[in-house]
């Protein structure tokens, strides 16, 4: 069989559970009916049905609480959510202003907004090639960035496309049974091109003295940067530094054993990846870092940061990595000179396509945007205990309808098919990852960003993706999608 021959691999995502931990409701739910039914009792054996009658506007509200949904949650799910918001915005924190410093701070401190405001990066002292990691103290894990590279899966034959995709799955595999990987980021986005690397070559590569071409091609370098959007991608994995504290203090200790640690994981990590395609071109440095978190908040810093860099790759003063301003709203949040919203991936595919749908969200015409796809590893006896879990849940709530005389729920057949799949699938032995995927489109004012979303969510239909735009949390949606820090909590 020639490998022209060779079908191409598809995928299929289970169906994802919208189910709650008692009879469908949710835990802010089922604290607010246990209660209202508390009250109804104490208020039927006090003051009898009269008085249960004249509390009738409370019951009517609490229902509404519950059963109106907008936006895929029920109103009562959305009250802490908009409270938090409505605080922060009376105490002035929905407002961040980068200020002068007034008082010493941990070298390599980013700066950030927010819940990253403690991030700093580090660089070890033995570091040949200067690769520095993001050192979270509250979450206790260090992360490692590096760029990588592929060649374009939609131009590679079948076998190639297998071939990838297979060794994408084993790479994951490996990386979830080390025990002491916290997570996995993948991040790609398009950036403005300033036309400054192109500048470069031509000059150091170029013969603008040749007669008639040297001038053409002179004038076309000159006007042709900022027209391109390229791509970048890159792989962020964080360590979690209480599961590897054995193998830490097996290396020395400290930040030193905390490295090395990271170096061997890292190096087993791009060695996998090869199998799947991608070249890791470089473990970034604390300035490339900075660089790539400062040209998220401020894409037009990027000609700046090309210009002053000796390698021509963009670089950043860690202090300087975090915007100037910042400015949330409801569904948005504008930083120094972009808006950006930020879309959670709800549904992926839940019928056969191949391995390559994302291919026309990724590349839409005129959209600049970051799309990041985290990987968190689960442990085997959480995961069986969640499958466990799962399946008690799906059959108490088909009993409980059969004992009402309610007709069976075809989602529920299909929701524990996907849970005895994926129950099978580890007891065979396969590793376990929770996958979220977050879409953050960028745009220079809000006209132009209501644009690009309405792109996006078009193009999204086409992928068999459910976009869902985040309210009210956009601040920390952003640096959870946008940046390479491989975060996890929302």
């Amino acid at each position: 069989m020639s490998e022209l021959s060779i079908t191409p691999l598809t995928v299929k995502f289970p169906h994802r559970s919208k189910r709650g931990i008692l009879l469908g409701l949710t835990p802010s739910q089922l604290v607010l009916v246990s209660t209202a039914l508390a009250l109804l009792l104490a208020t039927v054996v006090s003051t009898g049905l009269l008085g249960a009658i004249v509390l009738a506007p409370l019951w009517a509200a609490v229902a509404a609480l519950v059963v109106i949904r907008r936006n895929g949650r029920s109103l009562i799910d959305w009250a802490p959510i908009v409270v938090r918001f409505v605080k922060r915005r009376r105490s002035g924190q929905t407002l961040w202003l980068a200020r002068p410093v007034t008082r010493p701070r941990h070298d390599g401190t980013l700066h950030l907004p927010g819940t990253a405001a403690s991030l700093r990066v580090v660089t070890p002292s033995d570091s040949a090639n200067g690769a520095a990691a993001v050192h979270d103290p509250h979450h206790q894990t260090l992360t490692a960035v590096a760029r990588v590279s592929s060649r374009a899966f939609a131009l590679l034959d079948p076998a190639a496309q297998n071939h990838n995709v297979s060794g994408w799955g084993r790479a994951l595999a490996g990386i979830a049974r080390t025990g002491h990987v916290a997570s996995v980021q993948v991040l790609e986005r398009t950036v403005p091109d300033s036309g400054d690397t192109l500048a470069r070559h031509w000059a150091q590569q170029g013969r603008p003295e040749t007669p008639v071409a040297g001038q053409v091609y002179t004038d076309l370098v000159a006007s042709a940067g900022p027209a391109a959007a390229p791509h970048e991608a890159y792989l962020a994995i964080s360590l979690d530094l209480k599961a590897a504290k054995r193998l830490i203090s097996q290396a020395g200790g400290g930040f030193p054993g905390a490295f090395t640690v990271m170096e061997q994981t890292t190096s087993a990590i791009a060695q996998a990846a090869r199998s799947a395609g991608l070249m890791v071109t470089g473990w970034l440095t604390a300035r490339e870092i900075a660089a790539v978190i400062r040209t998220a908040y401020d894409p037009k810093a990027l000609s700046g940061l090309q210009q002053w860099s000796e390698s021509g790759r963009a670089e950043a003063d860690p202090a300087a990595a975090g915007p100037v301003v910042q400015v949330e709203e409801y569904d948005r949040v504008a930083t120094d000179s972009a808006r950006h919203a930020t879309y959670w991936v709800e549904d992926w595919p839940r019928t056969e396509t191949g391995a390559g749908f994302l291919h026309g969200l990724m590349f839409t015409a005129g959209v600049r945007r970051s799309l990041s796809l985290i990987y968190v590893p689960q442990g085997l006896e959480s995961a069986m205990r969640d499958v466990q879990r799962k399946k008690a849940a799906i059959i108490s709530d088909a009993a409980e309808r059969s004992r009402r005389g309610q007709v069976d729920s075809e989602a529920d057949s299909v929701e524990y098919a996907d849970v005895k799949t994926r129950e099978r699938q580890l007891i065979a032995g396969h590793a376990d990852v929770a996958l979220t995927g977050l879409l953050t489109v960028s745009a220079e004012t809000d006209a132009l960003l209501d644009a690009a979303c309405a792109q996006i969510e078009t193009a999204a239909v086409t992928a068999q993706v459910d976009l869902r735009r985040l309210f009210y949390q956009q601040p920390d949606a952003f640096t959870l999608g946008a940046l390479p820090l491989a975060r996890t909590a929302l």
